[in-house]
C-alpha cells in the first residue's frame, strides 16, 4: 500500500492519496494538482478516483482538473451538491477498489452533504482509517454555522449524533484523517498534529468528552468569522471546482514607475511583516503578511479585482501566487521588481504607520482609542486591555462608517499581523494617526499588564447583522 499525506500551508489543508497495486485514490485535492500528479507519476500510481467529502468552503477544489487530465471518475454522496460527480453514493454504501472496501457514511452538521470514507483493507472487518472531511478534525468537530448562522445549535446537534452514531463505531483502533488540520477557518481549535485514532480522540476532543447539550453550547459559544470568499467557493465548487491555467511565471514583475502607474486600477497588497509596512509602504496599499493572503485577501478582492504585490523577497512569489489563486483570485496584474526596496530607489512617495510598544502603551493608556482586531472569541475569553473596543478586521470596513475616533488609535491582535491589516485599512480610509501594538497582546501578557474578560457590550460583533446562508446554500439545503 501507497500512502502520502499533501498539506496547503496558509489553508491547513489536507489532500490524501492512497494507492494497491498501482491503482491510486486521491481525496479532496486542491485546483493546483501538480504536487498529486508528479507523486503519483514517481511511483508508479494511476489516480482512477476522486473522493469528495464535501463541497469545501474555503478552496478551489481540484476534482475536474484530475479528471480532465487523467479520466479519474469523481464520488461523492448522494445530494444535489454532488452533482458533478461521476458516482453518488447513498450513506452506507460501499464500493471496491483493488484491496480497499469503501463505505460511505452520511456525516453533515457542518455541512448538510458531508460524507465521510471509511476504509477496511484485504477483507479485515475492523475498520482501517476514516476520512472524515470537516466533520471531524483531531481535537475538534467541524463549525457547525455555514449552512445557517441562526440553526448553528440545531447543526451542532445533528453533527454530535452523527459522529457518534456512525463515526464512534467503527472502533477506537480507526485512523482519522481529517480534510483540515490547525489554523483552519473551517473549526474552532483544531489540535497541531495531522492524524489521530478514534480511542485517542475520546479522551480529549470535545464531541466524545462533553454530552450533547454541552456539545451543543460549546460549538454556539465558537462564532468564527465567515470570510466572504466562501461563496465564490461554494458556487465554483458545485461543479467540481476549476482548473488552474497561469503560474508564477507568468505574471509580470514592474518596475517601481510602471507599477504606480498600473496599480491606480487595481489593489495593492504587500506581504512584509508588520515592522517592514510601518516603516515605509506604498500608499493605500494593504498589508497582509505572507501566509494570511489565503485568508484575508478573500476578505479584501473580488475575484475581478486587478492585484498588484509588493514582496519581501523574489522567492514569496511562488507562494503568494498559489495562495491566491487557491482562492480563485487571478488577476494578479503586476509585481513590484525587487520589491520596495526599488520604489524607495526611485524616489516615488512613502507612506508610513506609526508602532507602539506595550510599555507605552500602558504608560499612556487613556490617550489611546485601543481596538482590539482578533475574532470574538479571543476578546472575550482571552483576555483584552481594560477599555478597548472590538471588531475583528473582516469587520472593519462596516466599523469604521459606524465610529467616531476621538484620540489616537492603537490596533492590536494577538502579535500584530492582523492589527497590521487593521492599521492600512483605517490609513486607506483616511485615519492618519495609526500604531499598531507590536507584539500584541502575546507581549503584553508576557509582560505581566492586566488583562479584562468578557464586557461583550463593547464588541463590534453584536452591533452588525451577521452573515447569513448563501444563496447556494438556501437552494440546496
Amino acid at each position: 500500500m501507497y500512502f502520502e499525506t499533501f498539506k496547503t500551508p496558509g489553508l491547513a489543508h489536507n489532500a490524501y492519496l492512497i494507492a494497491y497495486k498501482q491503482k491510486g485514490i486521491l481525496i479532496d485535492p486542491r485546483r493546483d494538482i501538480e504536487e498529486y500528479l508528479v507523486s503519483a507519476q514517481r511511483n508508479g500510481i494511476d489516480i482512477a478516483y476522486v473522493l469528495e467529502t464535501h463541497r469545501q468552503e474555503d478552496f478551489i477544489l481540484g476534482s475536474n482538473a484530475v479528471k480532465e487530465l487523467l479520466g479519474a471518475k469523481i464520488v461523492g454522496g448522494n445530494h444535489d451538491i454532488f452533482s458533478h460527480c461521476d458516482l453518488k453514493l447513498k450513506d452506507g454504501e460501499t464500493f471496491d477498489v483493488e484491496s480497499f472496501h469503501i463505505k460511505v457514511l452520511h456525516t453533515p452538521g457542518h455541512t448538510p452533504e458531508s460524507v465521510s470514507y471509511a476504509f477496511y483493507q484485504d477483507g479485515k472487518e475492523e475498520c482501517w482509517a476514516v476520512f472524515t472531511g470537516d466533520a471531524l478534525f483531531v481535537g475538534d468537530a467541524g463549525r457547525t454555522d455555514l449552512p445557517d448562522i441562526y440553526r448553528t445549535k440545531e447543526n451542532a446537534g445533528i453533527l454530535y449524533d452523527v459522529i457518534h452514531q456512525k463515526i464512534l463505531p467503527l472502533g477506537p483502533q480507526t485512523l482519522i484523517y481529517p480534510a483540515h488540520g490547525a489554523g483552519s477557518v473551517c473549526g474552532g481549535n483544531i489540535a497541531d498534529f495531522d492524524n489521530s485514532t478514534l480511542g485517542y480522540e475520546q479522551s480529549y476532543n470535545p464531541v466524545f468528552t462533553q454530552d450533547r447539550e454541552q456539545f451543543i453550547e460549546h460549538k454556539a459559544h465558537e462564532r468564527i468569522p465567515r470570510p466572504p470568499y466562501f461563496n465564490l467557493m461554494e458556487e465554483i465548487n458545485l461543479k467540481g471546482g476549476e482548473k488552474l491555467n497561469s503560474s508564477s511565471n507568468t505574471l509580470k514583475i514592474m518596475d517601481a514607475k510602471e507599477f504606480s502607474e498600473a496599480a491606480r486600477a487595481g489593489i495593492i497588497i504587500d506581504t512584509r511583516l508588520p515592522e517592514a509596512f510601518a516603516g515605509g509602504h506604498v500608499k493605500s496599499s494593504y498589508s497582509i503578511w505572507l501566509e494570511g493572503l489565503p485568508v484575508f485577501g478573500g476578505y479584501l478582492i473580488e475575484r475581478e479585482t486587478p492585484i498588484y504585490l509588493v514582496l519581501e523577497s523574489a522567492s514569496d512569489l511562488n507562494t503568494a501566487f498559489h495562495h491566491l489563486t487557491r482562492i480563485g483570485m487571478d488577476n494578479i496584474r503586476g509585481v513590484l521588481t525587487k520589491n520596495f526596496e526599488s520604489w524607495r530607489n526611485a524616489g516615488l512617495p512613502i507612506a508610513s504607520s506609526g508602532t507602539i510598544s506595550p510599555q507605552n502603551l500602558k504608560a499612556n493608556l487613556s490617550k489611546y482609542y485601543v481596538l482590539d482586531v482578533r475574532e470574538i472569541s479571543e476578546f472575550e475569553d482571552e483576555g483584552h486591555i481594560q477599555g478597548a473596543n472590538h471588531c475583528y478586521v473582516g469587520d472593519l470596513g462596516r466599523f469604521i462608517k459606524q465610529q467616531s475616533f476621538d484620540r489616537p488609535i492603537v490596533v492590536t491582535c494577538s502579535v500584530g499581523h492582523r492589527a497590521s491589516l487593521a492599521v492600512s485599512i483605517l490609513l486607506k480610509e483616511g485615519h492618519q494617526n495609526v500604531s499598531n501594538l507590536l507584539g500584541g497582546m502575546t507581549a503584553w501578557k508576557q509582560l505581566g499588564y492586566p488583562t479584562k474578560m468578557k464586557e461583550q457590550d463593547r464588541s463590534f460583533y453584536y452591533k452588525i447583522e451577521r452573515s447569513r446562508p448563501s444563496p447556494i446554500e438556501l437552494q440546496l439545503h
